[in-house]
């Protein structure tokens, strides 16, 4: 699969299959996966939600997630929307993901109208190298392509650069953080919506692993089992998931086996357009 294709798929995997009022149906890629990424199910869970919209100008501000049971990568997932609340300027949707008869996901949405209001953000860290001078993720995996197998040369719908040390070279260095540049490999249809839902797609893909690294490890050691537990996102202003967007996370804390992590999604000029926060296991595997 070429990498414009890998986009494509992924613009694919989120049109969900409306099978009845309120209730969509959504694929996984066909991949060698033990369970369904997470970003998927968040992405497509939005998709559901915005899919029952009456106001199609009104944009997604925040969603709050909680992730209930590993999905069965091999079966589609059903989506069922409630819809909460439809008021003069807000719209709220409650969304499960649902297989083998349970709920594996659970997703609550809010839209808004667009409306002018006070401005303000905080700033960008700097100074960053440009996207252009970062390795693309091939470039920057390639010693370790070994470790890595069929998963090394796997198409990619996200462009991630890590501007940082990369998780197969900082075990053993404690960070604070982690910082890289992203975008989705490819042009994307002029659908606000659409660009949200890719960006929460992403968002999940690396921001779990910040909490191990003020321990110097990494999710590469495979000391550590590891699952997203719930997931947070809030949309400031807009933005294009096909432009470079830097993604800044910090480790907050981790303690109890579960680790809290944010993260702050950046325009290359800037803005400030997204925020995350999500919770995770973070449980030490016990060999006897």
């Amino acid at each position: 699969m070429s990498v414009a294709s890998a986009i494509d798929a992924l613009v694919d995997l989120l049109d969900l299959e409306a099978i009845e009022v309120n209730m969509f149906r959504g694929n996984s890629p066909d991949e060698d996966r033990q369970r369904v990424f997470g970003g998927q199910v968040a992405a497509q869970a939005l998709v559901a939600a915005a899919r029952t919209l009456d106001d199609a100008d009104r944009r997604v501000h925040s969603l709050h997630s909680y992730f209930l049971r590993p999905g069965d990568p091999n079966v589609p997932i059903l989506y069922e929307v409630d819809r909460i609340r439809d008021g003069r300027s807000f719209t709220t949707r409650r969304v499960v993901a649902v297989q083998h008869g349970r709920a594996i996901f659970n997703l609550q949405a809010s839209f808004q109208v667009v409306e002018p209001g006070l401005e303000y953000h905080r700033t960008m860290p700097a100074p960053l190298p440009d996207p252009t001078e970062v390795p693309d993720f091939k470039t920057r995996m390639a010693p370790h392509k070994d470790k890595m197998g069929g998963w090394y040369d796997r198409p990619r719908p996200i462009d991630m650069r890590y501007i940082d040390i990369d998780p197969f070279s900082r075990r053993g260095t404690a960070l604070g953080g982690q910082r890289l540049w992203m975008r989705a490999d490819g042009a994307l249809p002029d659908d606000p919506t659409l660009h949200a839902c890719v960006v929460a797609y992403a968002s999940d893909m690396s921001l779990l692993d910040t909490s191990l690294l003020p321990h110097g490890a990494s999710w590469t050691d495979g000391g550590t089992q590891m699952a997203s537990l719930d997931h947070v996102m809030w949309f400031h202003r807009p933005f294009r998931a096909d432009e470079w967007l830097l993604y800044d996370q910090a480790a907050i804390s981790t303690s109890n086996a579960r680790g809290l992590s944010s993260g702050e999604i950046y325009t290359r000029e800037g803005t400030l357009v997204v925020t995350v926060m999500q919770e995770g296991l973070i449980r030490p595997i016990v060999r006897g």
